[in-house]
């Protein structure tokens, strides 16, 4: 088994992989990819309420049709310079197992497809770092993503913050 077979998302995994979809987004001056699969829906950005003692990361919570949803800043997770919200800043709303959470980017850039000779490996140094979740790269045409797994992303952050959505009464 390869590197990359290793580190694919794991619905992925037990699959051959033909065709990866996923939906692109910026940060800055780069462009990530995370399975679209995962994706719940894309929303307007809107002020959440802050909850005490969360950390720097976790910009509070939105109430979404029923679902208390905690919202994360992706900038601030990658420890990119201080955010500034946009008419372009988007929330991606993700459904991972039993978790929904909310993902503040810059912009969403569109949904590629993308064939499973297209995805290059993550370099090895990422393997041994916090950024372990960078499943891969890909080229298309200009642009190089970087393709990510939401959960090993978000993992223990999503736990200590993010209880399973349950619908409110």
């Amino acid at each position: 088994m390869t590197q990359l077979e290793t580190r694919q998302p794991k619905h992925l995994q037990a699959v051959p992989p033909a065709v990866y979809e996923c939906l692109t987004f910026r940060l800055g001056g780069a462009e990530y990819g995370i399975d679209i699969l995962e994706v719940q829906e894309i929303r307007s950005y809107e002020a959440p309420t802050r909850i005490a003692n969360a950390g720097p990361e976790w910009l509070g919570v939105l109430h979404l049709r029923g679902v208390v949803v905690p919202i994360l800043d992706a900038r601030l997770k990658f420890n990119h310079p201080a955010p500034a919200y946009t008419a372009a800043t988007v929330v991606i709303v993700l459904s991972l197992q039993d978790t929904i959470v909310g993902l503040v980017v810059d912009a969403v850039s569109d949904v590629v497809h993308l064939e499973a000779g297209d995805i290059q490996p993550a370099p090895a140094t990422y393997a041994r770092t916090q950024a372990c979740f960078v499943t891969g790269l890909a080229q298309v045409g200009e642009r190089l993503l970087i393709l990510i797994d939401a959960g090993s992303f978000l993992g223990a952050s999503v736990s200590a913050m993010a209880p399973p959505a349950a619908t409110l009464h």
